[in-house]
């Protein structure tokens, strides 16, 4: 019964919501986690659930030494649930209404100093890498953002790349010089491939096979070049950078939040932290 109800809000998510496909599998599986759990307790009929079997899972995810990220993200999945499930009255009363969130250690993203960015954009890679490192830096995209990036959603000339972020935002972000170059030399690469397998893809960035690239093969390639400075990095490392950056060479929060595709700029206040605390470490460096 409820596996029913989890199926129409997965299509609300998708249809009405426009949520990105991981994120509506996230919360899916979160929801059958739950709906098992119900099972075990016998508990099939929507109508049966109580505020005491929401509390008997969240136990049993603290037993499980789930971590509090974790279960933060699963009560979120049950509250949106329970949520939609009140509105279109499938349910007389909600019973994760005053379901309160476990307290999360601020905990401050990865960045680069520019200097490491600088080094990392000077290593030798390959066309195609060298484009993906550009872009990244450039636009502070999300790694689903640019393996999604088809060819003409970069404009050269005008030197702007539009993207579809979180939500189907789309936003159109300025790039460099430097970024275009790049682009324009893998672009070449690109036809040669293009022509070989006699491809009609739309996509900007395709591997030497022709197959399209994946959000895996950039986490890959990253992680690899920061080895190469002895960092462990990933995309989003580049694009913590790229906000932190801007923020401390004067650019507004609110350009940097439109620029990074946030909707809440409480998000973004987060960079300020980190050009605060690495502005404190600079400081006491050279005083010590």
């Amino acid at each position: 019964m409820l596996i029913h109800y989890i199926a129409l809000y997965s299509e609300y998510l998708e249809i009405e919501r426009g949520l990105a496909v991981n994120t509506i599998l996230a919360y899916r599986s979160d929801l059958y986690s739950f709906s098992d759990f119900l099972s075990g307790l016998q508990i099939e009929n929507i109508d049966q659930i109580q505020r005491i079997h929401l509390n008997m899972y969240i136990k049993n995810l603290y037993d499980k030494k789930y971590t509090p990220m974790s279960i933060t993200r699963e009560i979120a999945s049950i509250k949106g649930f329970f949520k939609w499930l009140s509105l279109n009255e499938y349910i007389k009363h909600n019973p994760a209404l005053s379901i309160e969130q476990p307290k999360l250690p601020k905990k401050l993203p990865k960045v680069l100093s520019i200097n490491e960015i600088t080094e990392l954009l000077d290593e030798n890679m390959s066309v195609i890498n060298k484009a993906i490192l550009e872009l990244l830096y450039a636009a502070g995209l999300r790694v689903s953002e640019l393996s999604n990036i088809q060819i003409n959603n970069v404009d050269l000339n005008s030197k702007y790349v539009r993207c579809i972020g979180k939500g189907s935002k789309e936003r159109i972000i300025p790039i460099g010089g430097k970024a275009c170059r790049a682009i324009k030399k893998y672009l070449k690469e690109r036809e040669y491939i293009v022509k070989k397998y006699n491809l009609k893809t739309k996509y900007l960035f395709i591997k030497d096979n022709g197959k399209k690239l994946t959000r895996q093969d950039v986490y890959i390639f990253i992680n690899s070049i920061g080895k190469n400075i002895n960092k462990d990095i990933s995309p989003h490392t580049i694009r913590h950078s790229f906000a932190t950056h801007l923020l401390e060479n004067g650019a507004d929060l609110r350009i940097v939040q439109e620029l990074l595709g946030h909707s809440d700029v409480s998000t973004t206040q987060l960079y300020t932290h980190i050009s605060k605390k690495r502005l404190k470490d600079i400081y006491f460096s050279i005083n010590k």
